[in-house]
């Protein structure tokens, strides 16, 4: 059956388009963290991802969860068997829109108009304003053709209200919201989890870690950056458990047994007001390995660096790098660490 595996439901996450190779990563990541994974072995397409998810309700939770996405689809049909699946799915008598995937909004597609129709003999009703559904056509390598349904869009409106100049406290620097998600997401936060991040700026990471369920802890050697990251977490609802002032390979918090399953960070470099004049490298191979042990084992640890920043073995061979130019001048890398049992202690 299209769309069913093995008692798990196959999930197609339409891809932004910002980067395929991150993109990819973040969906898995996500997917990962709903109780799913990659989907081996399914179907490819040029713009989507395949992921296996638990149940439908997991695909919803997954297109409220992602950051360079469009939507998530739920597989239907293929080849012959399109026509007669959307000729029941019309027979609901419910509204729907049907459309393809990568197309302009006002292109004629004969296929289109075809399924259209189909949906309309069943007994539904098109409309393209507001419909009790979506369906999506898309071919895949081979030229075969799909039926999707969209299960759930990605919350565009909401990461931009989350954008800089929209938060109380503002800095010219800041990782833009849809970045931060896709960070958060490869950190593979669940609600409940401890997130660290030991140099906190204008909170930006530590707020998509909070609006996954995240529990916060953040530290910056900057008071000025302490207070205002406390003021936009608040404009977003969020409420740190802790957040210190000082320098984070020195200060600790009051139980320093605590333990976190991830650290999500984006360390000052380029920044030399926030290090103290130490140089961004020696200041993050001097922090992170204090932090590093203190990531229960299977935790990981994701970095958002320039591409120049000196490798880290003393965290080992990252899980996942990727590139992703953020500004016209300003490339950051995306890196992935996973603590193994010989980190934690």
């Amino acid at each position: 059956m299209v769309g069913r595996r093995c008692g798990v439901t196959l999930c197609y996450v339409e891809l932004s388009g910002v980067s395929r190779e991150l993109g990819r990563a973040e969906a898995e990541s996500a997917a990962a963290a709903l109780g799913g994974g990659p989907a081996s072995g399914s179907v490819g397409f040029d713009s989507l991802v395949s992921v296996l998810l638990p149940d439908t309700g997991a695909i919803r939770h997954l297109a409220g969860r992602l950051g360079l996405a469009r939507r998530c689809l739920r597989p239907l049909a293929r080849g012959p068997e399109i026509l007669d699946r959307i000729a029941a799915e019309g027979r609901r008598g419910e509204s729907a829109a049907v459309r393809r995937l990568g197309s302009p909004g006002g292109a004629i597609d004969p296929s289109i108009l075809l399924a259209g129709r189909r949906y309309v003999d069943g007994g539904g009703r098109i409309d393209l304003g507001r419909p009790d559904h979506r369906y999506w056509l898309g071919a895949d390598v081979t030229g075969e053709e799909w039926l999707f349904e969209e299960i759930g869009e990605i919350d565009r409106n909401g990461i931009a209200a989350r954008r800089m100049p929209r938060m109380p406290f503002q800095r010219p620097v800041s990782l833009p919201p849809r970045l931060a998600r896709t960070a958060a997401n490869l950190a593979r936060i669940r609600s409940g989890d401890r997130v660290l991040d030991p140099f906190l700026g204008t909170g930006a990471l530590l707020a998509e870690a909070g609006l996954l369920g995240g529990q916060m802890f953040g530290i910056d050697r900057d008071a000025e950056m302490v207070r205002g990251a406390l003021r936009n977490l608040d404009s977003l609802g969020l409420a740190a458990e802790t957040v210190l002032e000082g320098d984070a390979g020195v200060v600790d918090f009051e139980t320093e047994e605590v333990r976190f399953e991830s650290i999500l960070t984006d360390p000052p470099y380029g920044r030399s007001s926030t290090t103290g004049g130490e140089s961004a490298d020696d200041l993050v191979a001097r922090v992170l390995p204090r932090w590093a042990r203190r990531v229960v084992p299977g935790g990981r640890i994701v970095l958002v660096v320039p591409q120049t920043a000196r490798p880290l073995p003393m965290l080992g061979e990252p899980e996942f790098a990727a590139s992703l130019r953020v500004h016209r001048s300003l490339t950051r890398e995306f890196r992935v660490y996973r603590v193994a049992n010989r980190t934690a202690r």
